[in-house]
């Protein structure tokens, strides 16, 4: 049960996180759906997920180490993945440096997952 109440806070968390930056960066949440570059969007969002989705069964006999870079990985390319597009498809907006602060902050999360679980007594 506890390990859920860390995931419900962390997430609280994200979502006040996007509405303070967004509100000091003066960002207005767009879509890349909504841009020429909805196909690109599409495209490669759907080759990372077949990509991880069909290296996950060599990483899930591996130790809880592997797993965890395997999950930093993802974040990484799709994070960054986004913020490439939006950097190039959402002219005039910076709502691309706010999609780099989540990545930074996902993967900080993700690395030290075992540190807060420790911290709140959960493992």
């Amino acid at each position: 049960m506890g390990i859920w109440v860390l995931i419900i806070v962390l997430v609280i968390f994200v979502f006040l996180l996007e509405k303070i930056i967004n509100k000091l960066l003066v960002v207005k949440k767009k879509k890349i759906s909504e841009t020429s570059g909805k196909n690109v969007d599409r495209w490669g969002r759907g080759i990372i997920l077949v990509i991880f989705l069909c290296t996950i069964p060599f990483v899930i006999t591996k130790d809880t180490n592997v797993m965890k870079w395997y999950w930093i990985l993802y974040l990484i390319l799709l994070l960054g993945f986004q913020s490439i597009l939006e950097w190039k498809y959402l002219k005039n907006s910076k709502q691309y440096i706010t999609t780099l602060i989540f990545l930074m902050l996902s993967v900080s999360i993700m690395y030290n997952f075992e540190y807060f679980l420790q911290l709140f007594g959960l493992e």
